[in-house]
């Protein structure tokens, strides 16, 4: 075993994901399943919505004109020459100084411009008495009043919420091109990991690092390609590693300077191992590189440090290749520091806090294998290496681990 030689700035590293995570190409995806995906084009309205003018409200169209004057002290009479409903229209010419029954969504007779509310208006037999003047165009929705033929409804980049995959339906549009979700593959390497649910011996530890990376993956957009278990066996994790078919590969473990830490150097033997080891805490035994177009990173086996690794680099990787921010998905807010927080210069420093009276502390236990100080902490602070920590009063950016 020997000790790293040099560790690479945070900034560096960052630098290195974001010079090799561009964005996937797009597909075409049907929009009924398009929910939370990134458009890779931007999407057009085909039709005008609505497609003709329609009523607003239940009552009856008229000629907004020929009702003035009408009031509670001077109702004026018109007769019913007919209805219009929705998906049924009036199918004539409304003559002058007539009426027509109109519903909600109901197109507006030709000769119509108005609609008088129900509530303004008494029907009797074959007439109807109104109480109210309405100008020309009232409670009438103008045909492409919502949406103009030609007009783009979502530019490239833009994630797709709920509403917006409902106004694709509106439009009649049933495929969009949305950026292509990265594949990624995790790999856990370890003789001591025993899957949850078998026995576990004395000297064995549940692995927890897929559930972890997995939920994580999901999060990011992307959809897990495989996972595979492997001991630390250098034939086996090359194998796994070097298999066609992910665009990430996420070793966890194995990743550092031990006798049986074998991926770093499979990774520079089949690929190009581009960073190996970081300068910071935890995760400094984190590595980076590629194998042909398949990013690969190199992340720590102890809980935290495999969490930490991945939200500064791998997770910031993958959601760039799906087109989505780099930045992190964490809600984030000034709070002041209620006990000194420490670090060291020359290391940046991933502090898990709890907020206690609203200010924020450092957790007392927090090594990197103690998964629970992320469970027990509110979120964490990000202390830049120039800084030897914070003290009291000092009002710093905690990121929340719950979502806003």
């Amino acid at each position: 075993m020997r000790g790293f030689t040099g560790r690479t700035l945070v900034d560096d590293a960052l630098r290195w994901v974001d010079e090799h995570s561009k964005s996937l190409p797009g597909e075409t995806i049907a929009f009924d399943v398009a929910h939370g995906r990134i458009l890779a084009a931007d999407v057009s309205s085909p039709i005008n919505v609505p497609s003709f003018d329609r009523s607003a409200m239940d009552g009856y169209a008229v000629r907004g004109i020929e009702t003035e004057g009408a009031s509670d002290y001077n109702p004026l009479s018109f007769p019913i020459v007919g209805e219009s409903m929705p998906g049924q229209p009036f199918p004539d010419t409304m003559p002058p100084g007539s009426a027509v029954r109109i519903m909600t969504g109901a197109p507006v007779p030709t000769g119509a411009d108005a609609v008088i509310p129900a509530e303004y208006a008494t029907e009797t037999g074959a007439t109807v008495e109104i109480t109210s003047t309405v100008s020309p165009g009232k409670h009438v929705g103008r045909r492409g009043e919502d949406v103009s033929a030609g007009s783009q409804l979502f530019a490239a980049g833009r994630r797709l919420r709920p509403q917006d995959v409902g106004l694709l339906a509106s439009v009649g549009v049933t495929a969009v091109e949305a950026v292509r979700r990265p594949r990624v593959r995790l790999l856990i390497t370890g003789n001591e990991l025993v899957v949850p649910g078998n026995e576990r011996g004395e000297f064995q530890i549940y692995e927890s690092n897929s559930s972890v990376l997995a939920a994580l993956v999901h999060r990011d957009g992307a959809e897990l390609e495989s996972l595979m278990r492997v001991e630390d066996d250098r034939e086996a994790i090359s194998q796994a590693m070097c298999k066609a078919g992910a665009d990430v590969v996420l070793v966890s473990g194995g990743s550092s300077v031990g006798k049986e830490d074998h991926a770093p150097s499979i990774l520079a033997a089949e690929g190009d191992l581009a960073i190996h080891g970081i300068a910071m805490r935890p995760s400094s035994p984190t590595g980076m590189g590629a194998i042909q177009q398949t990013l690969v990173f190199l992340l720590p086996g102890n809980p935290v440090s495999c969490l930490c690794a991945y939200d500064f680099f791998a997770g910031r990787a993958i959601r760039r290749l799906g087109g989505r921010s780099a930045v992190w998905p964490y809600p984030q807010r000034q709070v002041e520091v209620g006990r000194k927080v420490v670090s060291a210069v020359g290391r940046v420093d991933y502090c898990r806090v709890k907020l206690n009276e609203g200010r924020a502390e450092p957790l007392a236990l927090s090594g990197a294998s103690i998964l629970s100080s992320t469970t027990r902490a509110d979120g964490f602070v990000v202390i830049p290496a120039e800084s030897e920590g914070h003290a009291p009063g000092t009002v710093v950016t905690v990121y929340f681990y719950d979502p806003a």
